[in-house]
């Protein structure tokens, strides 16, 4: 009769731990990639505020609504109309008459935001977010006074991450907040941010568009 073999408690015991290293390994590596995006998230908002107040400092005028960018760089030809603010919606698209889109074209004109400018089209296109979303601006947007950037396609942790890291890490309240998005939402089918505040904290599943308000 043959002898009947198996595994040692011992062998499973190296088994167990090696199985427990690998996860640990996946799930801190899961982790580095989360805060990789919050960083990510936080760096896209302090560029374009960067961005913004270069050029104020330059040219006297606020990106987008400048009366004389469409003179100063003619592949553009169109100008903001000079009234104090940016007019127009974060997700509007380009090629029309939108001075949230003038915003962009004006950045990348004026070397202060990377993009490409061979075109008045490109240049007005919304860049994307380190999650693959858009940048966007808009005035009042949530219930906030003034210009805020906002960002497209944030899930639940990176969202609340980033919030709390800026602001007080409430999506109705503050300088940073936040609206539920259907995931995968093209341009048109992003939230309208003009109703006012939104009406629910942060939701643990739901992807959201936050914006942070420019001081």
């Amino acid at each position: 009769m043959e002898k009947e073999t198996g595994f040692t408690l011992v062998e499973i015991a190296i088994v167990l731990v090696i199985i427990g290293l690998i996860l640990a390994a996946v799930l801190k590596g899961q982790e580095m990639i989360t805060q990789g995006k919050i960083k990510g998230i936080i760096n896209d908002f302090n560029a374009v505020l960067t961005a913004y107040n270069g050029y104020q400092d330059r040219y006297k005028a606020i990106p987008g609504d400048d009366p004389n960018s469409g003179a100063r760089w003619t592949t553009l030809g169109v100008s903001g109309n000079g009234n104090g603010t940016v007019d127009g919606e974060y997700n509007d698209a380009t090629g029309g008459t939108s001075e949230a889109t003038y915003f962009w074209a004006d950045l990348k004109f004026a070397n202060f935001f990377p993009g490409l400018t061979d075109t008045a089209a490109h240049a007005e296109a919304q860049p994307s977010n380190s999650v693959g979303g858009i940048i966007g601006v808009q005035n009042n947007a949530l219930g906030m006074s003034g210009l805020s950037i906002c960002m497209s396609a944030v899930v639940y942790k990176i969202a609340q991450s980033v919030d709390t890291q800026i602001d007080d890490g409430n999506a109705m309240t503050g300088s940073v907040r936040a609206t539920v998005q259907t995931a995968g939402a093209t341009l048109a089918q992003l939230p309208d941010l003009t109703g006012g505040a939104p009406a629910a904290n942060y939701v643990d599943g739901s992807t959201y568009v936050i914006c942070r308000s420019i001081p």
